[in-house]
């Protein structure tokens, strides 16, 4: 089944909107005239914008800048509550996208926004100076973004690289078998990483097995053990030191975190 985000129903016009996805879903390229403030109430999604894939794991927001083409999917069931800001609402984003930690006092302020629908009147002053001190308690949350994205190549040879080692990321691939599967040499494609995406191919492996891990750890009944060697990692230890740097928590403490109350 798909479900599409739905389109602002007027640029002068703040509102708030959740939705429930029962099953995986792909909305297709949208835009919205005003900065779009999203969160993960439940479930993972992943956001695409600009050439960038973000996850966007339980619990957490995003903002996505104003007139930027976006692309939401999600291959679960999932919730979200949105906020679709007027353009003279604030101000323009220093960003095109950014992934950030929500407070507890975000989380209940985009949980009570949605009071605020799109019927709601142009008048009401008191849903613009709420909607404002939300807009303002996110944009300072989002000076701290979170890391969670990975990039898209600018050439298909390189992009081919990119899905090769992530859907094999279990067996270890090595460069070598990489650059073999893209039809490239080594010194052709390390050069292509550099050139393309900014950084090198086990920095790129490297994000990718968190990133992965983050997804997997949604599920309540996938082992920890199952999950790091599964992505990859030799030890249980290595794994999640390397969790705990990339997400600043350890993946039973964000598994334990995500289970619902």
């Amino acid at each position: 089944m798909s479900t599409t985000v739905p389109q602002p129903i007027s640029a002068q016009r703040t509102f708030g909107i959740s939705q429930v996805f029962g099953a995986a879903f792909d909305s297709g390229w949208r835009t919205f005239p005003g900065h779009y403030l999203l969160y993960a109430s439940s479930g993972a999604f992943r956001l695409e914008v600009n050439g960038v894939r973000w996850l966007l794991p339980p619990q957490r927001a995003a903002w996505v800048a104003a007139g930027v083409p976006l692309r939401l999917c999600a291959e679960l069931p999932g919730a979200t509550n949105s906020v679709l800001f007027a353009t003279r609402m604030i101000s323009e984003l220093p960003f095109d996208c950014r992934i950030f930690a929500v407070s507890a006092l975000a989380r209940e302020m985009l949980l009570y926004a949605t009071r605020w629908g799109p019927e709601r009147t142009d008048d009401d002053q008191h849903a613009d100076t709420f909607f404002h001190a939300l807009a303002t308690v996110c944009t300072e949350l989002a000076a701290h973004p979170n890391e969670f994205w990975l990039p898209h190549a600018q050439s298909p040879e390189l992009q081919h690289a990119l899905d090769y080692t992530v859907d094999q990321l279990s067996e270890k691939p090595t460069f070598a078998e990489v650059a073999s599967a893209a039809h490239l040499s080594e010194r052709t494609l390390a050069r292509r990483f550099g050139e393309e995406i900014g950084m090198t191919w086990s920095q790129f492996v490297h994000r990718a097995r968190m990133i992965r891990t983050m997804e997997l750890l949604i599920a309540p009944d996938t082992a920890i053990i199952d999950i790091a060697y599964g992505v990859g990692f030799a030890s249980v230890s290595a794994f999640n030191h390397a969790f705990r740097a990339f997400t600043g928590e350890t993946p039973s403490s964000y598994r334990k975190r995500l289970r619902p109350q």
